[in-house]
Parts: C-alpha cells; sequence; structure tokens
C-alpha cells in the first residue's frame, strides 16, 4: 500500500506548527497507526531528517499515550478505539492519506509534532481522583461485603485510561466524561463513598478551571477507547448538587 502523510510538525510549544507531506510506499492493511508512523521515522532518520515526534508506551490499548487527531477525528475512524489498536485495514475502502496533528484543545498545549501536554487532567486527579482517609489497618477481604452490580459498575468507570479523546471530540473542550468516570468509580467503592462530597467539590472545581462547558452532543462517549457511557457526564453535576444540598463532605 502507499499511504501519504499529512503530519503536523512543531518544534515545539511556542514555534509555529504547519504540516508536511510524506510518503511510505511498502505499508500493509495489517499495520496500525503507530507502525506506519514507525515505519516512516525510519525513512526519515535514514534521509537525516528529524523523526516525527508521538506519544505511544503499551501499544495495547490500556495506557491512553498514543492519542492523536486521524482524519480529523480523536484516534481514528473506529470508534472507542485508541490510536494505536486502529489499523489500515479499518480505515475506509481506498483510503491512502492519513492527516496526523496533535489532539485539539486548549487545555492541551503541544509539546512537539504530535505531543501533547496532558497535566490538565492530572490536576483534575490530583484534586480528588483518590481515596485519601485513614483507614487504619488493612481488613479483611471479606470484611465489607460489596454487590457484584456495584463493584462491577465501580470497575466500568475505573476503566477510563485518561487519553483525552473525549476533550479532543468536545466541541467546548469539555472533561465531563472523564470526571465523571472517576466520581462514578469512587463513590461506589467502601473507602471511597466516605469523601464523596468533598471529592464531589475538588473535581469539578479543578476541571472548570482547565476544561470548557459540556456541549451535551455527546462526542466524547463516541471516542472513548474504555467504552465510558454518557451517564457519566450527567454524573458531574448530580455529584456536585448532592453535595450543595447536604452542604458538608461525607
Amino acid at each position: 500500500m502507499r499511504i501519504t502523510i499529512e503530519a503536523w510538525r512543531q518544534p515545539n510549544h511556542d514555534a509555529d506548527g504547519h504540516f508536511e507531506t510524506y510518503v511510505v510506499d511498502d505499508a500493509t492493511a495489517e499495520m496500525s497507526l503507530l507502525e506506519v508512523l514507525d515505519r516512516l521515522n525510519e525513512d526519515l532518520v535514514a534521509q537525516g531528517v528529524e523523526p516525527i515526534a508521538f506519544d505511544s508506551d503499551c501499544r495495547e490499548g490500556v495506557c491512553g499515550a498514543c492519542g492523536m487527531m486521524v482524519n480529523d477525528r480523536p484516534h481514528g475512524p473506529t470508534p472507542n478505539t485508541p490510536s494505536c489498536r486502529q489499523h489500515l485495514r479499518h480505515f475506509p475502502p481506498n483510503t491512502t492519506t492519513l492527516k496526523l496533528e496533535p489532539l485539539r484543545a486548549k487545555s492541551f498545549p503541544v509539546v512537539r509534532d504530535l505531543v501533547v501536554d496532558r497535566s490538565a487532567l492530572d490536576r483534575v486527579i490530583e484534586a480528588g481522583g483518590h481515596v485519601a482517609i485513614n483507614a487504619g489497618q488493612a481488613t479483611d477481604a471479606d470484611g465489607t461485603l460489596t454487590p457484584h452490580d456495584t463493584s462491577e459498575q465501580s470497575l466500568d468507570y475505573a476503566a477510563c485510561i485518561g487519553c483525552g479523546a473525549c476533550v479532543a471530540a468536545c466541541p467546548n473542550g469539555a472533561a465531563h466524561l472523564f470526571a465523571g468516570a472517576k466520581l462514578l468509580h469512587l463513590a461506589a467503592t467502601t473507602y471511597g463513598r466516605q469523601e464523596r462530597g468533598r471529592r464531589a467539590r475538588a473535581i469539578t472545581g479543578q476541571m472548570e478551571q482547565d476544561f470548557g462547558p459540556c456541549s451535551t452532543y455527546g462526542e466524547c462517549a463516541d471516542v472513548c477507547p474504555a467504552g465510558i457511557e454518557l451517564n457519566a457526564v450527567a454524573a458531574v453535576n448530580r455529584e456536585a448538587m448532592r453535595f450543595g444540598f447536604r452542604r458538608k463532605p461525607d
């Protein structure tokens, strides 16, 4: 396969960026997007050209590091699939051009080429995406029973990998799907629910500083590699209102 790649090149955050066009002559349908970039970078290095910088780690759809815009869509054409698992065979027939650029969101400044700084998501976690109570000694695993359905639901929301695709997909750059997943995950756990009110105030407060308001369009759920459902978005306002009515953290 002959694939034309229009890649965003930007040496640093302060420099102006632009698209450059490259060609990979020996791509195969089994290649993932990252493997195509690997092949292109091999050619660029051999030619003495600076390779395209992009994030990746596990390449198994677990870490969320590989997020990028592919033909104007976060991650690529296949819904709920990260960039590292997007293979050329999954693209529409006769696709010969790939437009690759960094995740587009005001809260994700470009570091270099396709690499962005997603520290804004880390700040949300630092604000309240954790359990911080004195639990004392470790108790027996069956000391506090949790219904099976509750545990499964909590794990479903814990599956969020923090890739930032939901933010890039939203016209307003909102992070409600991400924040809601954290709130619902921890609210269902035995110790996590003890900080439910404080956590809701902290997470929503930090989120509003760095991200935009929810657009209510639902693009975020369509691109989420973890398949987080839209009810996580509704949880943000619901948890914040719950805290307001109770007037104090749990």
